[in-house]
C-alpha cells in the first residue's frame, strides 16, 4: 500500500518526542546483566516478567532484556537492530565511560567523531549493537543545503581519557541524566522506511547525505532514528523470537499528541497491537515502535 510522504502542516511529529526504553532478547540473562553493569554502569531491576531493566533507580529504564536460551541467534543480514545508543550528559561522561569499557576488559568496535557528537561503539555478548555517545552544542552543528552536516572521522581516544585524568576511581553507574538518544536500524528499503518515519510518524528527515542511509528526528535534533541497508537490503525479519531487537518506545509530550499521532497510523492503513502504556506497530521491515506519551 502506498504511503505519501507529503507532511502538510501540523502533521509534523511534536519537536519534545524522545526515544525511550529498548527492548531486547537475549540469551543469557546473567551474563548479559553482568555486561551492562559492569561495561555500561547500568543498574539492574527485576522485572515481574522475570527480564532485567536497566538505568538509574531514580530515572525511567534505558534498555530491558528478557532471557531466552532457546532464541535463534541473532540474524546479522536480517532487519532488526543496528545499534541502540546511549546518551550521556558531557563530554567527561563519555571519557569515564571509555575507562569504565576499558576496567572491564570489553573490546570496542570502533569510535567516531560526528561532527554533531562523539561516539565509542561496541557490542554485547549476543552481539547486539551499542552506541555510547555524547553530543555536541547545537550552535557547533554545521548546515549545508539540504540538511545537517555528519560525517565518520576517527576520535582521538587518547584525548579523550584526558578529560577524565583527575577522576580517581570511576563512578559505579552511569550520571544522572543519562538516557537513550537514538536507535539505528536495519531496514529492507529506504524507500519505505522514509514512507513511515516521515510520511506517517511525522519524523523530519536531517541527513541523506549516507549511502544505504537516512536519518530522521524531532525538534532539529541530529537523528532519533538511524535508517540503513548497509547489511540488510531486501532482508526479511528475523525468525519469530530471535535474539535482538523487541521493540523501543517513540515517547510523545502527552496523551492528546499520542492521540494525534495514533489517528495517523490507524489512517495509514497499519494494524495498531496493544503495548504497556501504549500501542506498539510495525514498520514496513518488521521492527516493533511502542508509541506512548511521557
Amino acid at each position: 500500500m502506498a504511503i505519501s510522504t507529503d507532511l502538510s502542516a501540523g502533521v509534523a511529529i511534536d519537536p519534545a518526542t524522545a526515544i525511550g526504553t529498548v527492548r531486547l532478547t537475549v540469551a543469557d540473562l546473567d551474563r548479559s546483566r553482568s555486561f551492562y553493569e559492569t561495561a555500561l554502569g547500568l543498574q539492574p531491576f527485576a522485572l515481574e516478567d522475570g527480564g532485567l531493566a536497566l538505568g538509574r533507580a531514580d530515572e525511567q529504564a534505558l534498555i530491558e532484556l528478557h532471557g531466552d536460551g532457546s532464541a535463534p541467534r541473532l540474524d546479522r543480514h536480517a532487519t532488526g537492530l543496528y545499534h541502540l545508543a546511549v546518551l550521556v550528559p558531557t563530554r567527561r561522561d563519555l571519557a569515564l565511560a571509555l575507562a569504565r569499557v576499558a576496567q572491564a576488559h570489553w573490546p570496542l568496535d570502533g569510535a567516531s567523531d560526528h561532527l554533531v557528537s562523539e561516539a565509542l561503539y561496541l557490542s554485547d555478548p549476543d552481539g547486539n549493537g551499542i552506541e555510547i555517545y555524547r553530543d555536541r552544542p547545537r550552535d557547533q552543528w554545521r548546515r549545508r543545503a539540504g540538511g545537517l552536516e555528519m560525517a565518520t572521522l576517527p576520535l582521538d581516544l587518547r584525548h579523550l581519557l584526558g578529560e577524565a585524568a583527575d577522576a580517581g576511581s570511576l563512578p559505579p553507574t552511569v550520571p544522572a541524566g543519562t538516557r537513550i538518544g537514538h536507535v539505528h536500524l536495519q531496514v529492507a528499503d529506504i524507500g519505505e522506511a522514509e514512507a513511515f518515519y516521515h510520511g506517517v510518524l511525522g519524523f523530519d528527515v536531517m541527513v541523506r547525505g549516507y549511502p544505504g542511509a537516512l536519518f530522521v528526528s524531532a525538534g532539529g535534533y541530529h537523528h532519533h532514528i538511524g535508517l540503513n541497508t548497509w547489511h540488510s537490503a531486501g532482508a526479511s525479519p528475523p525468525a519469530p523470537g530471535s535474539i535482538g531487537l523487541r521493540s523501543f518506545e517513540v515517547q510523545l509530550p502527552g496523551a492528546q499528541e499520542l492521540d494525534r499521532l495514533l489517528r495517523r497510523v490507524r489512517e495509514s492503513g497499519r494494524h495498531i497491537e496493544s503495548a504497556p502504556g501504549g500501542a506498539a506497530v510495525r514498520d514496513p521491515s518488521g521492527n516493533a515502535v511502542v508509541l506512548r506519551s511521557r
